[in-house]
């Protein structure tokens, strides 16, 4: 009877939801806390990829929970985003205005990263009145008509073309291409970490001269952090490390503290532009939500309260001592808690993450980088749970 219970919840999780491959995982999640996903057996399972950068704040935090109760009784969708003043939205604005730079003082809430960077997109095309855009070769900024344009990878677009139209590639730590920006170009979108290439860092040097070049053409500097930011690297946002500022930057994942949101983030001035010349020049009916909206509040408190980005870089280190010495390691890329971990070739990746998933862990691969695996743990993950999910890995790597 549970065989046939089970094979039944497979049969409509395969039939009546839409995949986005033929082989999910179908994991059947019971419910989630701390570092642990369980499943309707009550198996643990470490989840060291935090919904692929998701709860860097860890799952089932009681400040969260509390938050979207509080919220739950008060209201819930009300009005297209812009048209009334909700309490949880502007809480939200203001304390990430805070730790922000104060060229970035206006915040413009969405649905989700993707939509953050196509409102990107429009904005520098509505400053700068160009539409040529400049991104790189490595970058992934999602998967909707204009940031899928600006994304690198062909074999993921190529079935959707046309795309964009004046979109070009650059490529990452090259000084000569920033030739490429000149004054036909309204932005530069670059991550900051680029993540689906397997963890690839601009250097500073190049990405202050990239902010140089930018400032000389008049072209806006977009920088992508919905992978990369909210503590991931060890600083809240990763353009800290650099001493730069971007125009215009965009959040998603871990923003909503495990709730579906995004932002893209500007000057006042800036933003002012979509008000006019039309009116309503980026419009959405439910980005700025007020549960994600006090959810993200909830968890950015948090964040600085804890300062969860003090140990990321030492709890990163640890991780990358402990694997790195494995023969079956080939490199390493890490930027804080952000790790692509190189094998011999994808079929052993493959292996790892299934062979890991078997026993109680959860790591995953990139689209563009089939060589390596990711790791992305949450922050809150101790140094003894460190240790049990290395000796895990390491384990799998030895039956290789």
């Amino acid at each position: 009877m549970k065989s046939a219970l089970n094979n039944m919840k497979e049969d409509l999780f395969i039939k009546h939801l839409a995949q986005t491959s033929p082989y999910p995982i179908g994991l059947e999640v019971d419910r989630a806390e701390g570092i642990y996903i369980y499943d309707k057996s009550g198996k643990a399972y470490m989840d060291m990829v935090s919904g692929i950068g998701v709860s860097n704040i860890g799952h089932g935090l009681k400040q969260v929970k509390e938050a979207l109760k509080k919220q739950i009784d008060k209201h819930l969708h009300v009005m297209v985003y812009g048209e009334f003043r909700q309490e949880a939205q502007e809480k939200f604005a203001a304390l990430l205005s805070e730790v922000l730079p104060p060229e970035l003082d206006t915040c413009y809430f969405v649905n989700s990263g993707t939509e953050a960077n196509e409102a990107a997109l429009k904005l520098a095309k509505r400053i700068t009145g160009r539409s040529r855009l400049l991104a790189f070769i490595g970058s992934y900024h999602g998967s909707t008509h204009g940031s899928m344009s600006v994304s690198a990878n062909e074999s993921k677009k190529s079935a959707f073309r046309p795309l964009l139209p004046d979109v070009y590639f650059m490529r990452l730590n090259v000084f000569e291409d920033l030739d490429l920006i000149t004054k036909d170009v309204a932005a530069v979108i670059l991550e900051t970490v680029q993540g689906d290439a397997g963890v690839r860092s601009a250097s500073a040097d190049f990405m202050k001269a990239l902010r140089q070049r930018c400032d000389e053409t008049g072209a806006l500097l977009i920088l992508d952090e919905i992978q990369c930011g909210m503590g991931r690297t060890g600083t809240l946002f990763a353009f800290e490390q650099v001493g730069i500022v971007p125009d215009i930057l965009t959040l998603g994942k871990a923003l909503g503290g495990g709730l579906p949101i995004g932002a893209f983030i500007s000057s006042r001035n800036n933003m002012e532009m979509l008000t006019q010349n039309p009116v309503l020049g980026h419009i959405t009916t439910f980005g700025g939500h007020p549960l994600p909206c006090a959810s993200g509040h909830a968890a950015l408190k948090y964040m600085l309260h804890q300062n969860l980005m003090a140990e990321v870089e030492s709890k990163g280190k640890l991780i990358e001592e402990l694997l790195s010495s494995h023969p079956k390691v080939k490199e390493i890329r890490r930027r804080g808690l952000m790790f692509a971990i190189d094998l011999e070739n994808a079929d052993v990746v493959q292996k790892v993450v299934y062979n890991c998933l078997e026993n109680g862990l959860i790591t995953f691969w990139f689209l563009s980088c089939p060589h390596s695996f990711r790791l992305a743990p949450p922050l809150t993950i101790s140094v003894e749970e460190i240790n049990k999910a290395c000796m895990i890995i390491l384990k799998e790597f030895d039956l290789l």
